[in-house]
């Protein structure tokens, strides 16, 4: 691994960022404050926030790396993350495929059939994913040993088919040592997941969303029930599939 970061030299490191960084929740704040204060319909505030506050939990990212004067080095087609499990709330199942929904033809009808394909390719483990406890400890290892890939990976490209809106999950986890780690290892210790800039991500999306419902806006999710309903990744698309998601 010469050349790169060892497990102890990123503990370390992980140790400075507890100890000294302070995050800047104002990155998230600004796009709530803007889009409220702007003269955009609702459907155009809600989608765009979505979008923007997951580029938002990308900017904190970079500002942490700055601090830490570290470089990930995940590539592009190093599928690796896309193997684990990943929860959202029906809230954030709804707007990210109201956002697929918006978009070309042709990339929409890619992903339906790619869709198609995956359900008939992994059925059993889709069953088995989908009744993992999502509380038991285990549940990462479990996950990951079945080897099902996330039903948006496109397996011939080891690309995301709908990379721009992809959920929190998949833009926290990443690699500062060597990228082999992850080919050679199911759970390699070198990985970092900066899992807690979920809370931050999802406090202003809730503000946001909160704070049209209390205006009396009609809102393209049922809030604040759809924030608080939980789901793998697999079973909301499956859900949308089937037409019992309506977004």
């Amino acid at each position: 691994m010469s050349g790169y970061m060892t497990y102890d030299e990123i503990l370390k490191k992980s140790e400075t960022l507890n100890e000294s960084y302070e995050l800047d929740v104002s990155i998230f704040e600004d796009v709530v404050d803007e889009l409220l204060n702007s003269e955009k319909d609702t459907d155009s505030v809600v989608l765009e926030g979505f979008r923007r506050l997951l580029q938002s939990v990308d900017g904190t990212m970079e500002n942490i790396d700055t601090f830490l004067d570290m470089k990930p080095n995940c590539f592009m087609g190093c599928a690796f993350c896309c193997y684990f499990p990943i929860r959202v709330s029906k809230m954030e199942a709804k707007l990210f495929f109201q956002s697929i929904e918006h978009m070309s033809s042709e990339r929409k009808e890619d992903i339906f059939r790619h869709w198609e394909a995956y359900y008939e390719k992994f059925p059993q483990k889709v069953e088995t994913a989908l009744d993992i406890d999502p509380e038991d400890p285990d549940m990462k290892w479990k996950y990951k040993q079945l080897n099902l890939p996330c039903p948006m990976l496109n397996e011939e490209t080891q690309l995301c088919m709908a990379y721009e809106v992809r959920p929190v999950p998949c833009r926290t986890y990443v690699n500062y040592s060597d990228p082999t780690v992850c080919a050679t290892q199911h759970m390699p210790k070198e990985t970092v997941s900066y899992d807690f800039l979920y809370t931050f991500y999802f406090q202003a999306m809730n503000e946001l969303l909160q704070a049209l419902y209390e205006n009396g806006e009609e809102l393209s999710v049922e809030y604040p029930m759809d924030a608080w309903s939980y789901d793998y990744l697999p079973g909301w698309i499956r859900q949308y599939r089937e037409g019992e998601l309506v977004t």
